[in-house]
């Protein structure tokens, strides 16, 4: 539809590494409170969290990052991101007001750099999320601050309102003037930072000990579930890229918040269960795995399935039938953790194998004929 397109920029992959940081911490969180109160946990910190990043890429989309000033900013949110990340594994425990304020600096300094968007209808369009952020953000500070079951019930409330309220007045997606590709690519670039900590997670379990035949295939194996992941999502980037291409301005921007808002935190919230599953897995393979690493393993691979399906659905794409059947899959395999850890690794590799060959064409795509050779010239 005519729009400018641009590439993901140094700075934005530089931001990203602060992403890891947070996915990790969140696995710990998982990993050192493997309940329901965990994972509740992770899942109030995940919705808060993934709005801002989701929004910083929406930022990104519409502001010149190569402006010194604007650099100077995205540094400072940078900055209290990874202040946000030290405090998330004690954010319910005693670190929930460091979380909140620097969740509120990360909100303030995304609607200054907003405000200089390059298209007026994209900033005039913001203008109706600011105050809902703003509002929320001092809800989370406070409930920070008071912690305990106060804290519980005001941070679900405001990460869920993040979320529904911008979307109930439709002022979380009118307006908004999205380049196709570099949204695309944004979000494609994050789901990579998290399915390396998956790969992170492996050496963490790994650590101590002896790198023997033994190890090298529980490496392989756990490396083979992040590749499955990864292969699920990518394997039709193109017809991505190409239906928010061919998209208007409204429903690109729908798409935004649907597709690659909602969707992906469901997918992120699978690939911290996955790798909080790995890391518990690798340190002991041949044992029986804990009923929570044997959950997070078949719960996180089903929960990415799922979140891929919907993701492909909100953007009118077909293949959710064979992403359903596996995700369902993937949920029996437990049983096999509770035997022996590696046997259930090994079953959702073979799971994931099947759905990537499943959605491979039949055969090669057949290429146009050979220009035919230029006349030889007299010598």
């Amino acid at each position: 539809m005519g729009v400018e397109e641009t590439r993901v920029s140094t700075l934005e992959l530089f931001f990203d590494l602060v992403f890891v940081f947070t996915v990790t911490q969140l696995t710990t969180v998982v990993v050192e409170h493997p309940n329901g109160d965990g994972l509740a946990q992770v899942m109030v910190m995940l919705a808060a969290i993934w709005w801002m990043y989701a929004g910083y890429s929406w930022l990104t989309n519409v502001i010149d990052v190569g402006d010194t000033a604007h650099r100077g900013f995205l540094l400072a949110a940078m900055a209290a991101y990874l202040v946000l990340a030290l405090a998330v594994p004690g954010a319910f425990s005693g670190s929930g007001l460091a979380f909140g304020l620097a969740y509120l600096v990360i909100i303030v300094v995304h609607s200054s750099l907003f405000s200089h968007a390059m298209s007026v209808n994209t900033a005039q369009a913001f203008l109706r999320v600011a105050p809902t952020n703003l509002v929320f953000a001092v809800a989370i500070v406070i409930g920070g601050a008071l912690g305990g079951d106060a804290q519980w019930v005001i941070w679900p409330l405001s990460a869920a309102g993040l979320w529904v309220v911008p979307a109930l007045r439709r002022a979380a997606s009118g307006g908004f003037e999205l380049k196709p590709s570099h949204f695309v690519e944004r979000h494609g670039l994050v789901i990579i930072v998290a399915l390396g900590e998956s790969v992170v997670a492996i050496g963490i379990g790994a650590a101590g000990l002896p790198v023997d035949l033994d190890l090298v295939i529980v490496a392989v194996f756990g490396l083979a579930l992040s590749a499955g992941l990864w292969w699920t999502y990518f394997s039709d980037e193109d017809d991505v890229q190409r239906v928010v291409r061919e998209a208007s301005h409204d429903d690109r921007a729908r798409m935004g918040i649907e597709g690659f808002g909602y969707c992906h935190w469901v997918l992120l919230l699978g690939i911290v269960l996955v790798a909080a599953g790995l890391k518990k897995a690798t340190a002991h393979p041949f044992d029986p795995a804990s009923t929570a690493a044997c959950v997070g393993l078949g719960g996180g691979v089903a929960l990415f399935l799922v979140g891929d399906l919907l993701f492909r659905d909100r953007l009118g794409l077909t293949g959710g039938r064979g992403r359903a059947v596996v995700a369902a899959a993937s949920l029996a395999t437990i049983p096999l953790g509770l035997v022996v850890a590696e046997l259930q690794v090994a079953a959702l590799v073979a799971l994931l194998a099947a759905l990537v060959v499943s959605r491979l064409p039949l055969r090669p795509a057949a290429r146009g004929p050979r220009p035919a050779s230029p006349p030889a010239q007299p010598r």
